[in-house]
């Protein structure tokens, strides 16, 4: 089992790796990455619709979601959220601000590609139909409670999201085998799916499902459009990401095993 210190030390090397690979590629993997984390999120509302009491149903979803993150960190994928851990690269003069912001922006871009496709695919597949259309429904009210949080709510809630999901990838990393990769990412994730917390790649999926649901299924949704998911869900979730994954993690980490040593 790879330590704490020797964590950090993999992932400079790994976060710089990540800056120098080719636009495309960094594109082409965020697709990928976007469509496991939108497979793993329509799982997760198909295994907790209808379930009562709501605890139960929300503990059905942390148990599935997860499986979208194993596949990004087992198949291959560049997920933007576990992304943010480049910033320990950045600290350790490994890559620069600039091809971090690179990174980024592309994979961001291509996690919102593939979001976008799962959640275009799963409602005009009608796969969303399952539970004589109650699925539908649930889907398009999880949109639409994310479309109204406060902004400084969902600021907070994308903090301690990627606060989360950073540490899975983080734990990953300590473990040399598959098996052990999957157990270890998978209690973080399962933690912050069950506490209620803001992904941004993972609503990349579940409003656009909500929006593209109420065009396909003629459903009223008061205030769920595309500039509310942009401007009052996507835009405050993105920075309390980067604040909890960068921030708390990244330099956290960089400060507690990597100031002062210079490779």
């Amino acid at each position: 089992m790879n330590s704490p210190a020797e964590i950090a030390k993999l992932y400079v090397d790994i976060g710089a790796n990540k800056t120098r690979m080719p636009a495309l590629k960094m594109f082409v993997l965020g697709i990928f990455a976007g469509m496991f984390i939108a497979m793993g999120g329509f799982g997760s509302a198909v295994a907790s619709c209808g379930v009562v009491p709501p605890a139960l149903s929300r503990f059905l979803s942390a148990l599935v979601f997860p499986i979208g993150l194993m596949m990004v960190i087992i198949a291959g994928g560049e997920l933007f959220t576990g992304n943010c851990l480049i910033i320990l690269s950045v600290m350790q003069k490994r890559t620069t601000w600039l091809k971090m912001l690179r990174n980024w922006g592309i994979v961001y871009l291509g996690n919102l590609v593939g979001s976008l496709l799962v959640a275009l695919v799963v409602t005009c597949s009608k796969s969303t139909t399952l539970y004589s259309g109650a699925l539908i429904q649930a889907i398009v009210n999880t949109a639409n409670t994310k479309v109204h949080l406060g902004f400084a709510e969902a600021i907070l809630k994308g903090v301690f999201c990627n606060f989360m999901v950073c540490l899975a990838v983080w734990v990953a990393f300590s473990a040399t085998d598959t098996a052990g990769k999957i157990m270890a990412l998978y209690l973080p994730i399962f933690l912050f799916v069950l506490c209620g917390f803001e992904h941004c790649v993972a609503n990349m999926y579940f409003i656009p499902a909500g929006i593209f649901s109420t065009y396909m299924y003629d459903i009223q949704a008061e205030g769920l459009n595309w500039l509310t998911f942009l401007v009052r869900n996507l835009l405050p979730v993105t920075v309390g990401n980067i604040i909890g994954g960068a921030g708390f993690v990244g330099m956290g980490y960089w400060w507690a095993y990597l100031h002062g040593k210079v490779e």
